[in-house]
């Protein structure tokens, strides 16, 4: 199998295999180094753009480098992240055609109030690249604030 970065219409650049992928595949490794989330948030604090991945308790991050990096969040996915053996892969969830763009749920759960806007065009999109139970949270939030307001 091999993988090629090329423009997304999901994001700028996005990950695309060029050769059929069997369900249950690991597909890629999400590398780079491991800091605390709090050099995280310093790190970063005013880039538009990060590459972090949680990793164990979500004490620590993958400040993300490599191919991984650039496999894109979509509600309607092709694959999924897991720890295996403290490494964090995208494993395909279902077959995936030669050419296609491999993509992951996010599930984001920390980050800006106003971020993290949804751009994949499934027809299950929820807008959002936070996770369900996030999102709710969120609403929850914002109506607790409007009534004491």
């Amino acid at each position: 199998m091999s993988l090629i970065i090329r423009s997304s219409q999901i994001h700028a650049a996005g990950c695309y295999t060029t050769s059929a992928i069997k369900k249950g595949t690991r597909i890629v490794e999400y590398t780079g180094p491991r800091i605390s989330k709090e050099a995280a948030d310093l790190k970063y604090q005013d880039s538009p753009t990060t590459y972090l991945f949680g990793v164990g308790d979500g004490e620590k991050v993958i400040d993300g480098h490599g191919l991984a990096m650039f496999v894109n969040h979509s509600c309607d996915p092709n694959a999924e992240t897991r720890e295996i053996r403290n490494k964090v892969w995208v494993i395909a969830i279902r077959d995936i055609a030669a050419g296609e763009e491999l993509t992951y749920d996010y599930n984001l759960y920390d980050g800006d109030e106003d971020g993290a806007f949804c751009n994949c065009g499934a027809g299950s999109c929820r807008k959002s690249m936070y996770s369900p139970d996030e999102i709710r949270r969120r609403a929850r939030k914002a109506k607790k604030a409007a009534k004491s307001a």
